[in-house]
């Protein structure tokens, strides 16, 4: 009887580690593959911005419904007239560890008929009045914008609120569009410098591969963890049992 709750013990043990290594090792890999991802993004963020720049007649004859991904991240130089009484102050996008808004407007072309929605950077939330937002200059003169295409500003949880008013915590593309009747895009442009550039505020866009580290971090841990459940499993499964029956001979 104790032979066989032995046996049952150790095969109990031996499927256990086996599907605790099978899953920490299929972690660590996954961690390996979302940093290989983030680094190949980040190769063709560098060749792509290496191209020539876009233009309103490459924008407009862009096939938005299937290539849009295509022209992500390729630097753009537009000349139009902001829409200010469109602007935005996308809340709880932090930079550095510290609070604050990005500032989007949409820029329409010389006919009025196209308009691309620009993240113009980053600004510090005052801590003594949330909801006071910076007096930024409003032109009314042609600008010449240099950015990089990228995808809509990203979404963060709300409470259903949140997509209202001048200071938001989203834009729904479509919503927004459909409120200011703008015939929008499904893209942003991340604005690098050109005309008001020196309005004060910040444009250090983030990198695709800034956390590429942090996945080869995790990576290690799920593959040392692997590790430590064999070498344990082979302690006291294998090694424990063999030298106690040659003991005891």
């Amino acid at each position: 009887m104790s032979r066989l709750t032995s046996q049952v013990r150790f095969w109990i043990v031996t499927v256990v580690t086996l599907l605790s290594v099978g899953l920490t090792a299929s972690l660590g890999q996954w961690q390996l593959n979302r940093a290989a991802e983030k680094e190949r993004l980040a190769q063709q963020r560098s060749e792509r911005l290496l191209l020539p720049a876009l233009g309103w007649p490459d924008l407009m004859q862009a096939d938005w419904v299937s290539g849009s991904s295509a022209l992500l991240d390729r630097r753009v130089v537009l000349e139009g007239r902001w829409m200010h009484e469109a602007t935005v102050f996308l809340e709880n996008r932090p930079l550095n560890g510290r609070a604050g808004f990005w500032v989007v407007t949409p820029l329409w072309d010389a006919s009025k008929q196209h308009a691309l929605l620009v993240i113009r950077g980053w600004t510090p939330r005052r801590l003594d009045d949330r909801t006071a937002v910076p007096d930024l200059d409003e032109t009314l003169d042609a600008v010449r914008i240099v950015g990089r295409l990228a995808p809509p500003p990203s979404k963060l949880y709300d409470f259903g609120q949140a997509g209202e008013g001048r200071i938001r915590q989203n834009i729904d593309m479509d919503a927004f569009a459909s409120e200011w009747s703008l015939p929008l895009w499904p893209v942003a442009l991340q604005q690098l410098d050109g005309d008001g550039a020196e309005d004060g505020l910040i444009r250090d866009w983030p990198l695709p591969d800034s956390d590429v580290h942090k996945h080869y971090g995790y990576a290690v841990q799920w593959f040392g963890l692997t590790t430590l459940l064999i070498v344990l499993y082979v302690w006291f499964q294998l090694i424990g049992p063999w030298k106690r029956r040659r003991s005891s001979r």
